[in-house]
């Protein structure tokens, strides 16, 4: 495909973008040019599309995703088919006859894109098979898993290595949210990429504010339902470092009246996806969870992420704390930390028997050590850990700089609960840790500021509930958020202005356009949608973001010095 195509109308067509995010279209035209590549995107930098953009302009041949987990691919093979661009997957949980009939399509050149597990691509008769597929190039989502030195580093992506060997005319493209320079070394390494063009996003995500304290467990606790009520009405993750840490943190916040739910890995699937969209969904705000959460969530309306404990890396908190904020406005993330943690953390790295292991293990621990005891702008450490160099110095946006959290610094008189229950010891049975995988996001975000809308977004939200159990979907995949609050601004009258909104291409607005102007028309003469979930504590999603939007800021959050 010549390179200078023209993209926009792909990008209209399909996800409803009139523009890219940095670094997206040198990307997209080199994966169209059949080019190698390296990219480091981070969390909210936009890493799917790259991929997926190309695939659907190529027409006739497949991108092959390699993705570590089965929900991910689960929920982008739905939304692609949502846009209109064939996409399947195969995993365990897909049945044989079902297979079958994928394998046969796949050779008949009819998807796009095709999601498979590092684990599968390792075997070789899935390797004899994809050689009769029309393969256009392999997208390998998050690539840092190849690497010894990466943070969640997995045997099973070394199988990767024989990609070059068994398709040698095939691109290979490498995508990972949080690389340093020895990382990306070592993948373009391992994948034998040729000569790859590489595009390093910048690591500054502004619009983030880093706070981190040292605490005992009791102001811990005080310190958590404080900033919890500061964010009354807002979505927030809270990470525990075990799943008896969640439950029990669950059942605290309970007790003060703070509505939670939880989430980590020895739930069971139903449970985790059900807790999962209640989450998106809006039912609850609260989500505590475990390293296990956050897996491929498309939710860009987080106002913050707290850290009941240490990480192990600068990698993975940039990660989980990157999930805040990704509608591109301010959002808090909050380390509340336990001398305690850095004891379990150490332990941990005695169990180890490999000593280059050991050695890496070592090495993140002082990285994560220094960087929660020092006085420094946090902003600037996490960038220069992976190799950016900043030429501010201050950033006015950590609590090194000067920013300031007002609800933590009160004291919340803690109402006891109704039944004890015992804090768990933080033993050595962390969960295992599982791969965190980038959220997936949006193009251009929209740069008009929401409007109160009286009610119209809890509405539409309403409407995007039902749908989404009619077609047994999760939620955002219908719809996100951002597309619910550009509609509640722009109250589109016929089709060819619902194209204008946010996120609507051609499939979505033949799939919803006529449901969304009647229920526009129907709200506008006072009707409203049945209520199925709990009704949403004030403010709404929408009144805040205005606010927010109007400040400059959070709506209770300060800057001083």
């Amino acid at each position: 495909m010549s390179p200078e195509v023209d993209l926009l109308p792909a990008l209209r067509r399909y996800w409803g973008y009139e523009s890219f995010r940095p670094l997206q279209e040198k990307i997209v035209r080199s994966l169209l040019s059949g080019r190698d590549a390296c990219v480091v995107m981070p969390t909210g930098g936009g890493k799917s599309l790259c991929y997926q953009l190309p695939a659907a302009m190529l027409g006739e041949k497949t991108v092959i995703v390699v993705s570590p987990l089965i929900a991910l691919m689960q929920d982008q093979v739905a939304q692609l088919t949502q846009m209109g661009i064939p996409a399947a997957l195969l995993n365990s949980a897909v049945t044989a006859d079902e297979q079958r009939e994928i394998m046969r399509n796949a050779r008949e050149g009819k998807y796009r894109l095709l999601y498979l597990s590092p684990e599968r691509l390792a075997v070789e008769s899935t390797v004899k098979w994809l050689q009769q597929v029309p393969v256009s190039f392999f997208a390998i989502d998050e690539a840092h898993c190849i690497s010894e030195w990466g943070h969640e580093f997995r045997p099973d992506y070394r199988q990767l290595n024989k990609l070059r060997l068994n398709f040698p005319k095939c691109a290979i493209a490498a995508f990972t949210a949080s690389a340093t320079q020895r990382v990306r070394h070592d993948i373009i390494d391992q994948l034998k990429l040729r000569a790859p063009d590489k595009y390093i996003a910048s690591f500054h995500r502004p619009n983030l504010r880093y706070v981190v304290k040292q605490c005992d467990s009791l102001t811990q606790d005080e310190l958590l339902v404080a900033a919890l009520r500061g964010y009354s009405g807002s979505n927030v993750i809270v990470y525990s470092p075990t799943v008896k840490q969640v439950g029990w943190t669950v059942a605290q916040l309970e007790a003060q009246g703070i509505p939670a739910i939880g989430y980590h890995g020895q739930m069971d699937s139903d449970t985790r996806r059900r807790n999962q969209e209640r989450w998106m969904s809006d039912e609850v705000r609260v989500l505590v969870g475990t390293i296990a959460f956050g897996l491929g969530i498309n939710k860009a309306a987080v106002r913050a992420v707290i850290h009941l404990s240490l990480p192990k890396s600068i990698e993975q908190y940039y990660q989980e704390a990157g999930r805040a904020g990704r509608d591109g406005l301010p959002a808090d993330c909050i380390l509340l930390w336990q001398k305690r943690d850095a004891g379990l953390l150490a332990h941990f790295i005695g169990q180890l028997k490999d000593k280059a292991e050991i050695e890496r293990a070592w090495e993140r621990y002082h990285t994560i050590r220094d960087f929660v005891e020092s006085t420094e702008c946090r902003h600037r450490q996490i960038c220069e850990h992976f190799g950016e160099n900043p030429k501010w110095t201050t950033c006015s946006a950590c609590d090194a700089c000067g920013y300031k959290v007002e609800a933590l610094t009160a004291r919340p008189v803690l109402k006891k609960p109704a039944k004890r229950v015992r804090r768990p010891k933080r033993s050595p049975t962390l969960e295992k840790h599982v791969v965190p995988v980038s959220l997936r996001v949006q193009a251009q975000l929209p740069t008009v500021p929401v409007r109160v809308s009286g009610g119209l977004f809890e509405h539409l939200r309403e409407w995007r509930l039902n749908k989404s159990k009619e077609l047994r979907i999760p939620a955002y995949i219908v719809m996100n958020d951002l597309t619910l609050d550009d509609l509640c601004q722009k109250r589109p009258g016929t089709l060819a202005e619902l194209r204008r909104v946010f996120g609507f291409g051609e499939r979505k607005t033949e799939m919803y356009g006529g449901e969304i102007l009647d229920l526009l028309k129907q709200f506008q003469g006072g009707a409203r949608v049945e209520q199925t979930s709990p009704k949403i504590s004030e403010p709404s999603a929408t009144k805040v973001t205005s606010k927010v939007r109007r400040e400059g800021g959070s709506w209770w959050g300060s800057r001083s010095g």
